[in-house]
């Protein structure tokens, strides 16, 4: 039976009523719940700078069985922080800074198009934000949201506005945040330059911890009071309970979730709370190596609670109930970890220096005072790290041993030397030189990322353990098509390649490099001196021929761009109109689509016909030509190879790929091969052996980056603008070059070239690479 219309139309106003009294009427009840529960949070803040006798015990946070209460003992002068403001009438207020009516987002309503947010009448104090239900006097206060200097207030958000129509004030507060919203951007902003500023001018206030840890260094001569402070204090000692309240201060609010990586986090004090949960953890973890990384990933993330991790394990790693068991040393053994990766600010490591010689003092010879020790050493070492580290290098400082990393060098056994989480891509350069005995040799040489599609040098101060983490990372990525990288010692620059020994290993590193430039490209010659290079290269692997000699593949002995050359072009088709492309857009889908996917795979499979028909043709051609070299020792098949490829006048040059903006050879950007050399600059036009044009570095002024993916390189009186992706790996090897050719002329970047001064050559150590870095919008040519 349908209901009446006048009990439709009862239903409707009652439901409307309700939703009326949930979403306004609530304002009353939650204004008498926030003074209460301002007064009901833990106190363990206190402004800095108050005087009185510090006669501190804190228990560690408890809860009630309820759950719903929590308790700090403190001493009374520390409660003096929260400002007593209930429920009361409003009354001239001398001291309020701004005033004025906001509307206030009450349990999501901005969310609700149809419930219009209330509007009350806000008074800004030098110590507090207040809302009362009206301007009268006498009208009745609502609410106070206490500001310390840990508060923040969040600008008004243009996107916000452009969704809802208001501009929006946040204000985040210990144990509430207020969202107030205005029609108008300039009320917005100064509401918050006012709070801000309320915000600046407060005292920076301390917790327990640090008030504790200030007593600690005060009285570190003096072993009584030491103990006394340990005792009295259960928050500087382990517990097994939960932390309700991170050790440190940290701002209130949200953290910017757009900040770019995988991982989502809340506010710094929650995670806090979240991170000493997972130590906890850590204790009967029986594989605790993906928790400690996790726990240093979530650091490095969030470099604020660096300092905050070091005071958790230093609670938990004093007076623990099993001093040196299992769980207490997987503390000991994550602090090695945080010790290698994070330094920690001057207080928190002055604290941390103090617990390394407490617990060397009061347990010698454990396992304790050996990570102890351990520690100490490491941070004087620790500098900061880009990458977290490895599974494998975090196993290895649970044992404090080092790492082994290998290193490939072409030509020659492959070198494994042991690596600290400290030892830079300099120092295992400089100890290959010499443990290759390549000393002598006027050329410089470096550390490479290598892989087939990459290749890239390696800064001299970067940390190798940070190269092996990122090997990791992209070992653990879905990379079929890829194979995983390796570290590679190679030549970064040559100076002098014609007195190189040919029975030395340089000589050796240098046939190789000469081979990986053929391979990509980068000798422009005929296709004859090509097979007589891949038919060279073959007797210094195989000896003379042989029918059981193993063949290499033709793309390790010849390039293979040549072969795809030999390939007709694709027919070019003129772009369609957009009723063509429509209408092949539609027929894509039926037979019409099935018969062009037909002709594609058709024209694809001959195409692959054909390029092995060349190849095989080339082949032929190259083993005939290595039947001619019978006889040929490898020494000398190596040095004729390297030999012909000297023949190109480029040879001993490093070539990078550019888009030439600004060129004195042709109007408009064009692809062009940029050459740095050990005497000059030179352009090149991909596959021409001549250079269109040559700079020796006594014309140029400058360099440098003018943005991220543009190299500048000023000659003279021409600016030549280049479009790049290798702007750092241009402008590092044009650093190495000059300190290696002397005294340059160095334009500071605002100043023209004829005022600049002339510096004194700097020696580049052999096996240095220069360390990658920012570069100025206009660098100097010499450093």
């Amino acid at each position: 039976m349908p209901f009446p219309g006048g009990l439709w139309w009862l239903l409707c106003c009652r439901r409307g009523f309700t939703l009326l009294r949930r979403d306004y009427g609530e304002a009353e009840r939650e204004a008498d719940g926030e003074a209460e529960e301002e007064e009901e949070a833990s106190f363990e803040l206190r402004a800095h700078g108050d005087q009185g006798s510090l006669e501190v015990s804190l228990s560690q946070p408890t809860r009630s069985s309820s759950g719903s209460e929590r308790s700090l003992l403190v001493a009374e002068e520390m409660r003096s922080l929260i400002v007593d403001k209930g429920p009361g009438p409003v009354e001239d207020e001398p001291d309020a800074l701004v005033k004025g009516w906001l509307q206030r987002e009450m349990r999501g309503c901005m969310k609700t198009p149809w419930i219009r947010p209330r509007k009350y009448w806000f008074v800004l104090t030098p110590d507090s934000l207040d809302y009362y239900s009206s301007n009268e006097k006498g009208a009745r206060r609502l609410g106070s949201l206490v500001l310390t200097s840990l508060c923040s207030v969040l600008w008004p958000d243009k996107q916000l506005y452009k969704e809802t129509g208001y501009w929006s004030v946040t204000v985040f507060g210990r144990k509430h945040c207020y969202r107030l919203y205005t029609e108008h951007l300039n009320e917005a902003v100064r509401w918050v330059c006012a709070v801000q500023k309320v915000i600046d001018s407060k005292a920076p206030v301390q917790t327990p911890t640090q008030l504790l840890m200030r007593d600690v260094e005060e009285h570190r001569d003096s072993p009584e009071v030491l103990e006394q402070i340990y005792r009295c204090n259960p928050i500087l000692r382990y517990t097994s309970g939960p932390l309700y309240a991170p050790l440190l201060p940290f701002p209130y609010g949200s953290l910017d979730q757009s900040a770019p990586g995988p991982r989502s986090y809340t506010t710094l004090r929650d995670e806090a709370v979240k991170l000493f949960n997972s130590l906890q953890q850590l204790e009967s973890e029986r594989d605790p190596v993906p928790l400690m990384q996790g726990v240093l990933q979530t650091c490095l993330d969030l470099p604020p609670l660096v300092d905050e991790i070091y005071c958790q394990l230093v609670k938990q790693t004093t007076e623990p109930p099993a001093p040196g068991g299992q769980g207490d040393l997987h503390y000991w053994q994550l602090l090695t970890c945080m010790s290698c990766t994070f330094l920690p600010s001057p207080p928190v490591l002055r604290f941390l220096r103090f617990h390394l010689d407490r617990t060397e003092n009061r347990f010698p010879a454990s396992e304790m005072a050996k990570y102890a020790c351990f520690i100490r050493e490491a941070l004087g070492k620790t500098k900061g790290r880009e990458c977290v580290p490895s599974l494998e290098e975090i196993l290895v400082l649970m044992q404090r041993q080092e790492m082994i990393c290998t290193v490939h060098c072409p030509g020659a056994p492959a070198c494994s030397v042991a690596i600290s989480s400290h030892t830079t891509a300099e120092e295992v350069a400089q100890e290959l030189v010499s443990r290759l005995g390549l000393s002598q040799s006027p050329n410089l040489f470096a550390l490479y990322e290598q892989s087939r599609r990459r290749e890239q040098p390696v800064g001299s101060a970067t940390l190798l353990a940070d190269v092996l983490t990122r090997f990791e990372n992209l070992a653990g990525e879905d990379r079929e098509q890829d194979p995983p990288c390796r570290l590679c010692f190679k030549h970064y620059g040559f100076l002098d390649t014609d007195n190189v020994p040919r029975d030395s290993l340089e000589f050796a590193l240098l046939f190789e490099q000469a081979h990986e430039m053929v391979l990509r490209g980068y000798v422009p010659t005929s296709e004859e001196t090509l097979q007589t290079l891949a038919a060279l290269r073959l007797q210094s692997l195989n000896s003379d021929f042989s029918t059981h000699a193993p063949f290499p593949r033709l793309e390790e002995l010849f390039p293979p761009h040549v072969l795809h050359a030999r390939l007709p072009p694709l027919p070019h088709r003129p772009p369609k109109c957009r009723g063509a492309r429509l209408r092949a857009g539609l027929l894509a889908g039926g037979l019409w689509g099935q018969a062009l996917a037909k002709q594609r795979a058709e024209r694809d499979q001959r195409l692959r016909g054909r390029l092995r028909e060349e190849g095989a043709s080339t082949m032929a051609a190259i083993v005939e030509k290595w039947k001619l070299l019978q006889g040929m020792g490898r020494p000398e098949a190596m040095a004729a190879y390297v030999a012909l490829v000297r023949e190109w006048p480029g040879f001993g040059s490093t070539l990078f790929d550019v888009d030439l903006q600004a060129s004195p050879v042709g109007a408009g950007p064009q692809r062009l091969w940029l050459g740095i050399g050990a005497k000059a600059v030179s352009l090149y036009k991909p596959g021409e052996p001549e250079p269109l044009d040559s700079f020796c570095y006594g014309r140029i002024s400058s360099f440098g980056a003018s943005d991220s993916s543009t190299f500048r390189l000023s000659v003279e009186d021409r600016d030549l603008l280049f479009e790049t992706s290798q702007v750092d790996e241009i402008a590092q090897l044009l650093k190495t070059y000059l300190a290696s050719a002397g005294a340059q002329r160095l334009p500071r970047p605002q100043e023209p070239p004829t005022s600049a001064p002339t510096l004194e050559p700097s020696v580049l150590p052999q096996g240095l690479c220069p360390a990658p870095g920012p570069w100025p919008p206009v660098a100097s040519s010499h450093s």
